[in-house]
This record gives structure tokens, sequence and C-alpha cells, in this order.
């Protein structure tokens, strides 16, 4: 029996990391996995820290991935990749976006938004990607698309049909988007760092 595969999704509210962590599950369920998912979004409309935890493999009994156990980190903002850089495996892989969004204190000027992530992010992973998936999903048509960017940058190297992911997205996004989406899912699938 294989190991259950972790891949944590963290970012902040706005995003798209509940619309991807729903694509993603569906799609590993539908090619078999037993899969379970954790999300934490209370503060998601304003903002704030949103995290999704996706366990899948054979047989899966928890949904919760510790410190040092995630295979993969999907970090749809900079900050997040740094805040939950430790639950990262030795051998795991770092997807970055590089966009940047200020939290509460950076906005207000009662803090300073750290300097260097991406070097410090470099530091710690040799399985780094970092990616402007705004550039990406302008070009899908839309910037609301760079969630679907990163879910293709995601699952470029499973061995998963990609039309049981194209076939969830027609499902699950709104009708007159998409196009669009599978778009910004293909520039993902495409992409190289």
């Amino acid at each position: 029996m294989k190991a259950p595969k972790n891949v944590l999704m963290v970012g902040v509210g706005g995003q798209g990391i509940l619309l991807v962590s729903e694509i993603f599950s569906k799609a590993l369920a539908i090619e078999g996995f037993d899969v379970k998912v954790s999300e934490v979004h209370g503060m998601a409309q304003r903002g704030g820290s949103v995290h999704s935890m996706i366990r899948y493999g054979e047989k899966i009994y928890s949904p919760v991935i510790m410190e040092g156990e995630a295979d993969e980190i999907l970090a749809f903002e900079m900050l997040e990749a740094l805040r939950w850089l430790p639950y990262l495996s030795e051998e795991g892989r770092l997807i970055v976006n590089d966009q940047r969004i200020d939290p509460l204190p950076v906005a207000i000027g009662k803090q300073d938004y750290p300097s260097g992530i991406l070097e410090k992010l470099k530091g710690v992973s040799s399985r780094l990607i970092s990616v402007d998936s705004l550039v990406l999903a302008k070009e899908a048509g839309n910037v609301r698309t760079a969630n679907l960017v990163l879910l293709g940058i995601l699952v470029r190297d499973l061995r998963i049909a990609r039309e049981i992911f194209n076939e969830v997205i027609r499902r699950r996004v709104p009708a007159k988007t998409v196009e669009m989406n599978l778009k910004a899912f293909k520039l993902g699938l495409e992409y190289s760092s």
C-alpha cells in the first residue's frame, strides 16, 4: 500500500482556495482515491488566512496534516507560504504565487511586510516553483482565474487524466467562465519555471 499524499493549500480570503480545493479533491475521488479534506475559512471574506488540508490515498482516516508532512504546499500568497513552511516535508514541493497581499496590520501601518520572502523560501526548499499567476490569468481572460493556473501547476505531474479535472471544472465554475477557467488551468499545466 502506498503512503497517503498530503497537500496543503494556503492563502487569504478571496483568492479561490476553497474552489481549487473542491475541484482537486473531487477529481481525486473520481479517479478512485479515498480523499479527506479539512478547511479553515472563518475570516475568508475579510482577507484573513485560509487553508485547506487534503489527504488522499488508498485509505485515509484523517484529513489533518502535521508539521513536516506536506508533500505539496500550494501557496496563493507569499507571506502565507512563509507562515506554513514548517508543514513542508523534507522532499516536499512548494508552489508559490509571488503575489503580495498585505494583512491588516501591514495595511494600517502597524507592521511591515517581511522582505526577501522568496529568497527565504529558496533557501529552504529545493523544489520551489515561484510563479506570477496573475500574468497567466490575464492571458486566460480574467485575473480571477489565477487559482486555476495554480491548480494546473499542482496537478501537472499527477497521473490523472486531464479530462477528469476539465470535467470537474466545467461542472463547478459558472457557465459563462468555463472557457477562461479551462484556459487558465491549461496554462498552469504548461507552465515551466
